[in-house]
């Protein structure tokens, strides 16, 4: 067998194994019918790439104490483990390990979105942002520049 045959093969077994993995289209739909919005992205990336309204922000290291049943910490959006919770990202890198937390926790119909914010933005479900400008907006020099022209205007 060569390495692009294993290489391939892997990829497919990966993809079959993810039952977990749903569309953007499919999380919209979801999203509509009520379904609890988890974001697990960071403070910057929500930031640099915009949000979701309604979505609850979820740090992916907290995942147990947010969801587990027993938690004291268990969040109020979260009313029981037959809940509908699509989970999503910047990518299903993010979203998978938390789907699948969620699905140890004994949540059977939670979800995450193939392709992230960017699919479900693509797809139609509302966003706000971006909040902050690109990094790469302007050189540091014209930064500083524009910010003294700035002040010296002002006085």
């Amino acid at each position: 067998m060569s390495i692009e045959t294993t290489v391939h093969e892997n990829e497919v077994q990966e993809s079959v194994q993810d039952t977990q993995l749903i569309t953007a289209d499919a999380a919209a739909k979801l999203i509509e019918e009520g379904a609890l919005l988890i974001d697990v992205r960071s403070e910057g990336g929500r930031a640099s790439t915009g949000a979701v309204p309604g979505a609850v922000v979820v740090n992916r290291e907290h995942v147990e104490e947010d969801f587990s049943p027993e938690s004291a910490h268990r969040l109020p959006q979260v009313t029981s483990t037959e809940q509908k919770i699509v989970v999503f990202c910047g990518s299903v890198n993010g979203s998978r390990p938390v789907a699948q937390k969620l699905q140890v926790l004994g949540y059977a119909n939670a979800v995450h979105v193939d392709g992230g914010f960017p699919a479900l933005r693509d797809a139609g479900v509302p966003t706000t942002g971006p909040t902050a400008p690109p990094v790469e907006a302007a050189p540091p020099a014209a930064t500083t520049q524009a910010s003294t022209e700035s002040v010296a205007s002002e006085r």
